[in-house]
Parts: C-alpha cells; sequence; structure tokens
C-alpha cells in the first residue's frame, strides 16, 4: 500500500551545501539548520507545494525522490508557484497595455526571420486571451529588451550555466529584460534541442508579471515540457495573465472539437451528463486524430492539455455504437479502434463503422474491464479482474495459457480497473476509482503513483465543482501558433529560466 511505505528522508551523503542551494533553487526557504539536523523535515508547507508541483506525493517530508527532483535544473525564481493558493502567483503588472519590444541579439542556430517569427508567436499567446497588444521595434528603446548571451555577458549580471540545465531567464514588469542562454540549441518545428516559441512565451508571462504555476503542464509551470507542435495555454495561464490585465476575445471553437462537428454540449437532462471532475471512466482511448478520447455512460468528451473538451453523446462521433461501453482501445498497427460492450465488440476505422460488426465476443469472457493497445509488441491487451489477455488483431491468438494474473506482469497495478491506455509517450497508464497509476519500461508502478486522474487528466481545479466543460478559447487572431490535441504528462526536463 503506497499510504504504508515508509519514505526515506535526506541521505546522508547529500552534502550540507547542495541541499541548501537546492532547497532555494526550487523556492523552499531554509531556516540555517546545522548539517545533523537536515534530516527532519523542515519547513513542511513549502515542501508539499514543491511536491505537487512535481507530481510527487504531498508529504512534505525530504524524501530521496523530492532531493532528486530538487537537483533537477530549474527556474530560480524563490517562489515557484503560490504555496497558498496552488494557483498563478502574479509578480505585478505594466501600467500599460501596448508594450513595445525589441531582440537586441540573436542565436547564431536560426535564421533571423525565423527566430522574429518565434518570438511575434510567443507574443500572440499573451495577446490572444488578454487586452495587451506588443509591437517589436528595430531601433530606439522598448518595453521588453530581448537578447541572447552566454555564461558571461556585459549586459547581464545573471551568467547562464551552460547547455541543458538554466535555459533563460526574465525580470518582472516593468524591468522588461527577457534573456536566452546561447549555449542551448534553439530550434522550431523540431524535437531537438529547445524550442524557442514556448520558451520565449514563459519567459514573456514572467516579463508580464507571472509567477509559476504549480500545474505541470502550464506553460508557467518551472520547468520546461519540451517541444509541443500544438502546444496552447493551460486554464491556470490563462487566468493568471486575466487576473492582471482583464479578459481579452470572446470564445469560439472549443478545443477538442473535431472537423465538421458542431460545439454545442447536446441538451439532455442534466441527470444524465456526466461530470468529468467527480464521476468515473467507463473506457479511455488515444485514438483518431490523435485525440484522447474519455467514456463515461453514454458521452464521450476529449481530453486536452488543459482541460476537457465539450461532452457529446458517443453516437454523434460514432454513430450506431451504445453508451456504458466496457473498455475502447485504438490500434495505430491497423488504424482500427474496437469497442467492447458485454458479449459484443465494434470495429470502427475513424468513426466509420467496419461492415459486419457489431460481432460476438468470443475466446474472452463478456464484460471485460479495460484494453490498449502495446506498441512493444503490437498486441492488444484485454483485462477482466486480476487477468489479461494478450490479442494479436491480425494472426491467430492462442488464449491456452490465458488468463494470466496481471501482477505476473505488472508490478504494482491494480486489478478489476475501470480503464487503461497506452499513450505515445511509450508509457501505460491505468485508472481505477479515480486515480491512475503509470508504469515505467521495466512494467512497475513508477514512484509517487497513484495520482488524482480528475486533476491531473482533467485538470480539475480544486475547490471549484464542477468546472466548465467547454474548453478554454483558441487564438483568435489569423496566424496564430498551430492548435490542436495538447499533450498531457509529457516528461519534464530542463528548466526555463533562473
Amino acid at each position: 500500500m503506497l499510504g504504508r511505505t515508509q519514505m526515506s528522508l535526506a541521505p546522508p551523503s547529500l552534502r550540507h551545501g547542495e541541499l541548501v542551494s537546492s532547497r532555494l533553487r526550487v523556492g523552499i526557504p531554509f531556516p540555517g539548520a546545522s548539517p545533523p539536523q537536515l534530516n527532519l523535515p523542515s519547513v513542511p508547507p513549502a515542501s508539499r507545494s514543491f511536491q505537487l508541483a512535481s507530481e510527487l506525493p504531498p508529504t512534505g517530508l525530504l524524501d530521496d525522490a523530492t532531493l532528486e527532483q530538487m537537483r533537477q535544473p530549474r527556474c530560480g525564481v524563490e517562489d515557484p508557484f503560490n504555496q497558498k493558493t496552488h494557483k498563478y502567483l502574479l509578480l505585478g503588472r505594466w501600467r500599460r497595455k501596448n508594450l513595445t519590444y525589441r531582440i537586441y541579439r540573436y542565436t547564431p542556430d536560426m535564421a533571423t526571420s525565423a527566430t522574429r517569427q518565434a518570438i511575434q508567436a510567443a507574443f500572440r499567446y499573451w495577446s490572444d486571451v488578454a487586452p495587451l497588444t506588443f509591437r517589436e521595434v528595430r531601433h530606439g528603446p522598448a518595453n521588453i529588451r530581448i537578447s541572447f548571451h552566454g555564461a558571461y555577458s556585459w549586459t547581464c549580471s545573471r551568467p547562464f550555466d551552460g547547455p541543458g540545465k538554466v535555459l533563460a531567464h526574465a525580470d518582472v514588469p516593468e524591468e522588461g529584460t527577457v534573456h536566452f542562454d546561447e549555449d542551448e540549441l534553439w530550434t522550431e518545428g523540431t524535437y531537438r534541442g529547445v524550442n524557442l516559441r514556448i520558451i520565449a512565451a514563459h519567459e514573456i508571462g514572467h516579463a508580464l508579471g507571472l509567477g509559476h504555476s504549480r500545474y505541470p503542464t502550464a506553460l508557467m509551470a518551472p520547468v520546461y515540457s519540451g517541444y509541443r507542435p500544438h502546444f496552447r495555454l493551460h486554464f491556470d495561464d490563462i487566468d493568471g495573465i486575466r487576473a492582471l490585465y482583464g479578459e481579452g476575445c470572446q470564445e469560439m471553437m472549443p478545443s477538442g472539437t473535431l472537423p465538421g462537428l458542431s460545439p454545442t454540449t447536446p441538451s439532455l437532462p442534466p441527470t444524465k451528463v456526466p461530470d468529468p471532475c467527480t464521476d468515473g471512466l467507463d473506457a479511455l482511448m488515444f485514438g483518431p486524430y490523435e485525440q484522447t478520447y474519455a467514456f463515461r455512460g453514454g458521452y464521450v468528451w476529449t481530453v486536452t492539455d488543459f482541460g476537457t473538451g465539450p461532452l457529446r453523446e458517443i453516437p454523434a462521433l460514432w454513430k450506431g455504437l451504445p453508451g456504458h461501453l466496457d473498455a475502447a482501445v485504438h490500434s495505430p498497427r491497423t488504424a482500427r479502434s474496437y469497442f467492447f460492450k458485454g458479449d459484443k465488440v465494434w470495429r470502427y476505422r475513424g468513426f466509420e463503422l467496419d461492415p459486419g460488426y457489431p460481432k460476438a465476443l468470443t475466446r474472452v469472457p463478456a464484460k471485460i474491464d479495460a484494453a490498449f493497445y502495446w506498441p512493444g509488441n503490437k498486441k492488444i491487451f484485454l483485462f477482466k479482474g486480476t487477468g489479461y489477455w494478450q490479442w494479436d488483431e491480425v494472426a491467430w491468438s492462442d488464449f491456452g495459457g490465458y488468463p494470466r494474473r496481471i501482477s505476473k506482469l505488472f508490478t504494482g497495478v491494480p486489478s478489476h480497473l475501470d480503464a487503461a491506455m497506452a499513450w505515445e509517450n511509450g508509457r501505460v497508464y491505468f485508472f481505477k476509482g479515480g486515480q491512475y497509476w503509470r508504469v515505467n519500461a521495466q512494467l512497475r508502478v513508477e514512484r509517487g503513483y497513484p495520482l488524482s486522474t480528475a486533476e491531473h487528466w482533467m485538470h480539475c481545479k480544486a475547490g471549484s465543482w464542477p468546472p466548465s466543460t467547454t474548453a478554454l478559447p483558441p487564438p483568435c487572431s489569423a496566424g496564430s501558433p498551430p492548435t490542436g490535441p495538447p499533450v498531457p504528462l509529457r516528461p519534464r526536463s530542463p528548466s526555463v529560466c533562473e
């Protein structure tokens, strides 16, 4: 049981100076303890806040996992996020809403025009959701001054530390300084290097007065989540900037809306409409259009990087498919989606039912619990109770040795699941009773799990149930950064600022 696990405290091998440096860097005050006292948890509220932002169990203890996370390169702002409300932290605001910016020195990694376009797109994230305008000037003074420099620069008193650690830093209003580490490989449109557009948007957020968010998938999270081609702002980012400058443009098409479908939520009796924040899951699937689909009762909704898309009746997407499903799985191998209910299976290509379906479910029991496609062996796993089956959809599957016990393959995964899914980051997720577990390449549940499905997948705000089922507005102007299904729970790496 996770709750009974004894968490070890700071290891004796951790140097006093290293712990002090780690705590100050992540914003946890150090009370001046001498080295023998370091094994005692100090300032638990700050430690718990840091653990929440790092998706670690909020024990308040300086256990091995917390110390390891503290060692990771990250932002040097003393308050990583608002420790009282666990929301965005406001650091100040500009007294004007029409700002200018100038790029004084460019990166050698990208063409000048590409750098300017990335910076322009970074500003547009904020102007699309708040009443702000940004105009580039090529000469003379500017409100926000942007530059790339290396370890030392006569224009900056804060040196960078080489590639892969601190990526950039910025000053709060109305200082207007934004600097990027020239030693990084700055890129756009590729997973190589460090994405300039996303990092610039984060630093501009600081320059506009935003501190760090406790939500790991927010733009203003204290660590860099990696390149995401369809990146969009998290609700916490938008709430923060609007708290400073007011609301921007009106909502248009909600995120997660599919081509040719109206974004209007079906007008059915409220008692029949599930609440993504409080109701469980019948099934979860990473499927067509590379979107994550959640099913409950007669409804389906998409899960994005910052919340849930509008709820729809299942037949509005998959004509002929019933509600109250047992399991759902999409196979990239055949581009087919399989839906299980009772003793039947439905197979769709995209949103079109294949001829001859539904068919009877044979050789495996009815009413399975969950299913997912595993890219490792290109097979579909079916779960029921304490057992599982491996099914090859394009060849004969010998089920003679099945079912096999889940615990024999996946260490730490519960039985009698609600849903399961293999996501594009290569990890497998299991869902049960409002919580989820993630397993690593060794098929063991990773440290710190289970976590809350409502908070980390549906991005529900604690204390504000239920949230709106309509997602946040997309960019309002033409030529905005590309939009689409954002990426939840992508592994995090270097820090974005100092």
